[in-house]
């Protein structure tokens, strides 16, 4: 049962809220904590609002962009300067969601939500987090996988900005709003001389975290992006993910319809 609701104004007496509390938990937006904790039976007896902590915010120096944990989807997705991701900004959830909803929260979506994490993993992101003994940086790769420490708190995101001819992102979803993924896939591709010559390609909705598909970006380096060449790497793309089922599609139907979305996000057929 839920005894306490704690708002500390820095980050030393979060971390000292969450050590002296038998079950904490961070509260950012509360769009995902929060429905559990009114639906389920979860055990946590402390909350850790990070409302006054000032992690929100975003700095862009050349084209590295530095996104405060506690920044709302919405402010993220208003932002001039970020405006070539924008697009998966507003394939997610809805916009009372998003007002709500913030960066660093989302990195802890379970599948198959989590699509701005998508994005970042297609990005090569850096996570900042703070703990008692200082900050460390990890890969977004590693967060989505693998969570962080109870007495941790995740500060920060930072990313190169990419060109618009460099970014390509679809998300397969029953409904325009307020819907889960069924597939969804974010890549950062960069041509010269005609032919692919760097590729990261991340995929969301068909493993139990966003995963990359090394398989795929194999393929694509050194050929051309044109239609046989993605339709080659496409077929891959079975190696690098684990579809499960859930209410918005089958294992059978997510693994059936990538290929089709990943030449969609690529090359738009």
């Amino acid at each position: 049962m839920l005894q306490s609701f704690q708002t500390p104004s820095n980050l030393e007496d979060a971390f000292d809220a969450l050590a002296s509390a038998r079950t904490s938990a961070i509260l950012a937006g509360g769009t995902l904590l929060m429905p559990s904790i009114n639906t389920e039976v979860s055990g946590i007896d402390t909350l850790v609002s990070t409302r006054r902590l000032g992690l929100s915010g975003i700095r862009i120096e050349g084209r590295r962009a530095t996104v405060g944990a506690t920044t709302t989807l919405d402010e993220f997705g208003r932002d001039p300067r970020l405006s070539v991701l924008r697009r998966v900004i507003e394939s997610i959830a809805s916009p009372p969601i998003r007002n709500m909803a913030t960066v660093g929260g989302n990195l802890f979506a379970a599948q198959p939500g989590g699509d701005l994490a998508v994005a970042l993993l297609a990005l090569g992101a850096e996570v900042v987090i703070a703990s008692r003994t200082g900050a460390r940086t990890a890969p977004v790769a590693e967060i989505v996988k693998r969570g962080v420490e109870h007495e941790e708190i995740v500060t920060a995101v930072a990313f190169d900005i990419p060109a618009t001819d460099e970014w390509f992102y679809t998300k397969a979803m029953r409904r325009t709003m307020n819907s889960a993924a069924i597939v969804s896939v974010a890549a950062f591709v960069t041509v010269a001389n005609g032919v692919v010559c760097a590729a990261r390609v991340a995929l969301g909705a068909v493993a139990p975290t966003p995963v990359r598909a090394p398989t795929v970006e194999a393929a694509l380096i050194g050929r051309p992006l044109d239609e046989a060449s993605v339709t080659a790497a496409a077929a891959l793309a079975a190696r690098d993910t684990d579809p499960f089922s859930d209410a918005y599609a089958s294992a059978w139907y997510r693994a059936r319809v990538l290929p089709v979305h990943i030449r969609r996000a690529l090359i738009g057929a």
